[in-house]
């Protein structure tokens, strides 16, 4: 079982580009070409979808699964509030299902309050219409995700090339074996803690180094722990993950998470060798197209 489930990471991996949280982003901003034969059925849907600039003007629908699908009636959260800022700003990726934005406007302020942070800086959402990117991500496609970063709010309104070109504080230690005690602090235990512990979320990925921090240090009801999930990367941000919403009859959640507090032995894998150092596979995917996507995402890009 962990040789099947190691291999399947390790294969995850390397099908995908990593999540770019660090890449800078741009001041000018230009716009993408048009395509060529935007129809032809062998255009990546990504180019597609990384083209529309705005959402789809429908009800509300996160459509497919969290990496497979796409998002109708999208909402933007507002690039400023009390306890929150929307960084690289240039991606045009931060908009949500209203589920998700109405969520991240409740955390902000619930996790400023747990941890003393001034508030959260917000990450990749989805594009406009979701969908898959051009670059990073291959979930993130229905409006359920969201990044936020390890490095607390400042105090201060962050200026627009602050928003694109400042990094995120990497949390991790050098040899990834655990937590870097000269930047971790009890502040990002309470801000996962606060997220993990909201009803609408299914899943948190963090380093495998944070959980095993959040596993040392929690105390306490515990419950919570068993939502975060260890993934590569992740070490400078978090990624959330929300249940699809009730009346979502077109989304489909990923499975529940395993029983128990994820900190036994399962752990213990992501510390190997093999998962500390993987072998580049030279296998490759094509592209996703439009006909790998439900039907319905169709129509959200042909809205108008």
């Amino acid at each position: 079982m962990i040789l099947q489930r190691s291999a399947a990471l390790v294969l995850w991996l390397a099908a995908i580009a990593p999540a770019f949280a660090q890449d800078k982003g741009t001041l000018d901003p230009k716009p993408l070409p048009p395509l060529a034969h935007p129809d032809d059925p062998a255009t990546p849907a990504k180019e597609l979808f990384g083209r529309a600039t705005s959402p789809a003007p429908l009800d509300p629908d996160p459509i497919g699964f969290y990496s497979h699908g796409c998002l109708a009636g999208a909402e933007a959260l507002p690039v400023n509030g009390p306890n929150w800022q929307i960084m690289r700003l240039s991606r045009n990726r931060f908009w949500g299902h209203p589920a998700l934005i109405g969520f991240l406007q409740r955390l902000a302020p619930a996790a400023s309050q747990a941890s003393g942070w001034p508030g959260l800086l917000i990450g990749d959402i989805s594009q406009p219409r979701g969908g898959p990117m051009l670059t990073g991500h291959a979930s993130h496609q229905i409006g359920l995700d969201a990044d936020i970063w390890l490095t607390p709010m400042p105090q201060r309104e962050l200026s627009r090339a602050e928003r694109e070109e400042m990094s995120a504080t990497d949390m991790v230690r050098e040899d990834r074996l655990d937590i870097d005690p000269k930047v971790w602090t009890e502040g990002h235990l309470a801000v996962l803690r606060t997220a993990a512990r909201a009803p609408e979320v299914q899943r948190i990925f963090v380093n495998a180094a944070i959980k095993r921090a959040l596993c040392r240090q929690a105390t306490g009801d515990r419950s919570w722990l068993a939502k975060v999930r260890p993934m590569f990367g992740h070490n400078y941000h978090f990624h959330i993950r929300l249940y699809c919403p009730k009346d979502a009859e077109s989304c489909k959640d990923q499975d529940p998470v395993p029983a128990g507090d994820g900190c036994d032995s399962s752990l213990a894998w992501w510390f190997t060798d093999e998962a500390l150092h993987p072998k580049k596979s030279t296998k490759t995917w094509p592209p996703m197209t439009m006909a790998k996507l439900p039907g319905e995402c169709r129509e959200v890009l042909k809205a108008r």
